[in-house]
């Protein structure tokens, strides 16, 4: 009790204290936006002789940033910017090294200097590590790269980006649109089109605000004017196969005016608007083989090198999966009652339906040795498991291994589908540290569930909810709605007249015009197709197999 005291009264005598009646008046300022009264403290502690620390200055300069932009008259603008720099220059002065904050608020500040704002607000990011040994951030570049967005001086604004790059910081979508937007307000047609992928691989879904600016670039004469009547269109497919679907990268394809909609896409991934069919997007070539090396380099720190090797070389024989089974994922499923236990049942289960599903082909099922040799003393149990052996559906990984590692390279080193419910958030997982994971997960996972006894297997999707760019030169955009059903998601469909009309031409006929839409009984590839297959577009493939729907 007496120790409460004595802190309530240490607590008393600081608020007390002249630093500390300024700290609680300036913490009301900030509370309140109180720009006037905040410049006022400053003026008094300066005229007092007050000693300020760096969370006084920080806080100075947080207010002035925060109430800068809402301030309507230039003459008001500039006295708080020129305020702004003499506190920034007093809190140097006094020895106290500013940090990714202090420079973030004033890089705000500088930034709506009437006159060079943004040369200013760029300046203080290039030189805070070495003035500062402080790091910028995505929020430090903000200020200059949107100051010079806002006066349409596309290649400073470019100039952001570049040292964002260098610094290892990556744009997000508010950032891509303004340099999407002012590209496309100085005609820089070349640089729409590199934002427009920038957007396609950083953001899943559009805001309302960067569909107003994609949509108005569509619909402006220059972005008529842009592209080529004439193309190879090998060239084109073979592009959107090499990279995983969805896009070519190749530049403007067509000529003429753009057809700009709001759209839906139905569950089988048919845009509304144009009957245009839509990718299920995969990672690219270069990173599937990326991925697979980074596995296999990871797996072999880890388990016995010899081990994995030989895994490695027998899979290298026994590359003719469509399939991989994490075994004791699917045998352990709800097992955790009374009288649970590894259900070899629901493991038989996935391998027929899945044998059944591609022709009499066999899946890959990767189990445990431990697991193996528990099974084997029960002679029904040893009868399957031969069977499987025999038909070299069942790999057995070795004592002391851990089997996840087998089944995740084996599904990115064949390019297969991969079955399990794994949600892949383990350590080993996190090990990987790609930022495409998600993406190869969404491509290539098999989940399952048994009601009551009834095995259901939902594939992964037929189509992929990202910007997508056809091989007519058309776009499909997805905004974030924020919606629970897919198929009531609002889409921008962008072609062009010709391409269009060629895209009706083919839904009508079941022949393919320059357009990836194909006839009604072409399957929906699986995924080790999108990098494997003789395909005819990033989403589909010829071939024999009849049509996948998204569960069975």
């Amino acid at each position: 009790m007496a120790t409460a005291a004595a802190a309530k009264k240490k607590t008393n005598k600081k608020n007390s204290s002249r630093e500390g009646k300024f700290r609680h008046a300036l913490d009301t300022c900030s509370k309140n936006g109180d720009l006037a009264g905040a410049l006022a403290l400053y003026e008094t502690a300066v005229a007092e002789d007050l000693r300020l620390s760096a969370y006084h200055f920080n806080s100075l300069l947080h207010i002035l940033s925060s109430s800068i932009e809402t301030l309507g008259d230039e003459a008001s603008t500039r006295s708080v910017v020129d305020a702004g720099s003499r506190i920034f220059d007093a809190m140097v002065a006094a020895g106290i090294a500013p940090n990714e904050a202090t420079v973030t608020s004033m890089a705000r500040i500088a930034a709506r200097r009437p006159d060079g704002g943004g040369d200013l607000a760029f300046d203080l990011v290039r030189t805070m590590g070495e003035k500062y040994g402080a790091t910028p951030r995505l929020r430090t570049y903000g200020p200059a790269l949107f100051a010079f967005c806002r006066g349409l001086e596309a290649e400073k604004a470019y100039g952001v980006e570049n040292h964002m790059v260098s610094t290892g910081v990556v744009p997000e979508e508010q950032e891509i649109a303004a340099l999407l937007e002012v590209s496309a307000k100085v005609g820089r047609e070349e640089k729409v089109y590199e934002y427009l992928h920038r957007l396609r691989s950083n953001v899943r879904h559009v805001t309302a605000t960067t569909a107003e600016i994609l949509e108005r670039w569509f619909r402006s004469k220059p972005a008529a004017e842009v592209g080529s009547s004439n193309w190879d269109s090998g060239r084109v497919k073979d592009a959107i196969l090499k990279n995983g679907g969805g896009w070519h990268g190749l530049g403007w394809l067509g000529k003429g005016t753009w057809e700009v909609n709001r759209a839906n896409v139905n569950a089988d991934g048919r845009c509304t608007s144009c009957r245009q069919q839509l990718a299920c997007v995969d990672i690219d070539q270069s990173e599937t083989k990326k991925f697979a090396e980074s596995v296999a380099s990871l797996a072999m720190e880890r388990e016995a090198m010899s081990n994995f090797k030989k895994f490695q070389d027998w899979l290298d024989d026994h590359d003719n999966y469509d399939a991989i089974v994490d075994g004791a994922n699917v045998a352990l499923y709800q097992q955790n009652f009374a009288d649970g236990g590894f259900s070899l049942s629901q493991l038989e289960a996935v391998v027929g339906e899945l044998s059944k599903r591609f022709e009499n082909k066999w899946p890959l099922v990767i189990l445990h040795s431990r697991r193996v040799q528990a099974l084997m003393e029960n002679p029904h149990n040893r009868q399957l498991l031969v069977t499987w052996k025999s038909k070299g559906a069942l790999y057995t990984t070795p004592s002391g291994s851990n089997d996840d590692w087998y089944w995740l390279y084996a599904a990115v080193r064949l390019g297969c589908w991969l079955v399990t419910n794994d949600e892949m958030r383990d350590h080993i997982f996190e090990l990987l540290g790609r930022s495409f994971f998600p993406k190869w997960k969404e491509r290539h996972q098999v989940r399952y569930n048994f009601a009551k006894g009834n095995l259901t297997l939902v594939m992964p999707p037929p189509y992929s909810t990202i910007i997508q760019e056809c091989e007519t030169g058309s776009w499909h955009v997805p905004l974030d709605d924020k919606c629970d059903d897919e198929k009531l998601r609002t889409w921008i469909c962008i072609t062009r007249h010709e391409s269009h009309q060629a895209s009706c031409k083919a839904d009508l006929t079941g022949h393919s015009v320059q357009t990836i839409t194909e006839s009604e009984d072409l399957p929906t590839i699986p995924a080790k197709c999108a990098n494997n297959s003789n395909s005819n577009s990033a989403g589909r493939v010829i071939g024999k197999r009849k049509e996948r729907p998204s569960t069975f």
